[in-house]
């Protein structure tokens, strides 16, 4: 039967959020290659036809689609265990990618003595500041000196926007803010606000529009959930989205109808009866790990080979990647998610996705 809203679409069996993340977290893959060997952020051609590249777009979905599962996760679970169930699901496999990048993929590759390397402050400052600030942008002694970018965990700068924004939620919930009219005033104010800020700094820089940009896509996801049940399942508001955001490109209020277009299309996607097919499931949920440690399996490629194109070294590292992200998923993030499966066991409702 067609669903008619959103929330008959997610009370279906089966949904396309698992396939859309993987998707998501290959295209940042993909994107990278073009970054990590030029030095370029914006060097591919989505990138100059929408002034964000294919890896910015992709980041736009995860956190649209976070915040439609994060809220959902909330109000089912309640403030305890929705805290427990994001702790399991984040920290994990971040701490260890961080351990294994310090400790094995930094001493194989540092031009350093390797009693030099761990004797280094560099290493176990590098492992607090990505433990505690998602710092992206820190380097390791003798690692990546040549490439255009140093860092060996260039990803993991929006963990601190995600949890930052995993917080907001959590104190709405508690104020008891999680409706539908303060979501969407919410969503109205960081897109008015975020083109008010383009209207008075046409030259607004990068790091000022993110502190609008992924709040706005994780509320707007939020929001999406919370007016699940009186918001229609249809392709119309999408289309009307995508035309208005074309016609306004180059005014202040592009960017805010953007994002609005790609967290709506994100969750209607992910909703609709094409991809939400048990064949279409992946086995394994590897877009975490293929999120984490795409960049510094590219930063190794193009460090051991600098001369190869971004296409020769694409699809090697795609498949490393792979490995690597299916090793993660066997090792860590499974075997957190079963603890937290045995801690939330009996305490909430069964959740329509992990």
């Amino acid at each position: 039967m067609t669903a008619k809203t959103f929330g008959q679409a997610l009370a279906r069996p089966h949904n396309g959020f698992s396939v859309l993340r993987l998707a998501l977290a290959t295209a940042v893959v993909v994107s990278h290659a073009f970054s990590v060997t030029s030095g370029q952020p914006l060097d591919e051609p989505l990138a100059r036809m929408t002034g964000l590249s294919l890896g910015a777009h992709a980041v736009n979905g995860f956190f649209a689609v976070s915040g439609f599962l994060v809220a959902m996760s909330l109000e089912r679970r309640g403030a305890g265990d929705y805290v427990l169930a994001r702790a399991l699901r984040i920290l994990p496999g971040v701490v260890v990618a961080t351990l294994i990048v310090t400790l094995v993929l930094g001493p194989a590759l540092t031009r350093l003595p390797l009693a030099e390397y761990l004797q280094a402050p560099g290493p176990w400052l590098f492992i607090r500041d990505t433990l505690t600030t998602f710092k992206s942008n820190a380097s390791l002694p003798g690692v990546f000196a040549d490439n255009p970018y140093r860092s060996p965990l260039g990803t993991v700068w929006t963990l601190k926007y995600e949890v930052l924004c995993y917080l907001g939620l959590l104190a709405a919930g508690l104020a008891g803010l999680l409706r539908r009219g303060p979501a969407l005033a919410l969503v109205a104010a960081l897109a008015l606000g975020l083109a008010a800020a383009a209207f008075l700094h046409p030259d607004l820089s990068e790091g000022a529009e993110t502190r609008f940009r992924l709040p706005l896509l994780f509320a707007s996801g939020s929001a999406l959930y919370l007016w699940r049940d009186r918001l229609g399942h249809r392709a119309w508001p999408l289309a009307l989205l995508a035309l208005a955001t074309a016609l306004l490109q180059g005014t202040p209020l592009y960017r805010s109808l953007l994002f609005l277009t790609e967290a709506y299309g994100a969750i209607w996607l992910a909703l609709c009866p094409a991809l939400a097919r048990p064949a279409f499931a992946p086995r394994a949920d590897l877009s975490y790990g293929i999120y984490l440690y795409g960049w510094p399996i590219q930063q190794s490629l193009h460090a051991l080979m600098p001369s190869a194109s971004p296409w020769l070294l694409l699809l090697p590292s795609l498949a490393l990647t792979g490995l690597v992200a299916a090793a993660s998923w066997v090792t860590v993030e499974k075997p957190a998610l079963r603890l937290k499966a045995r801690a939330l066991a009996g305490r909430a409702p069964r959740a329509v996705v992990s």
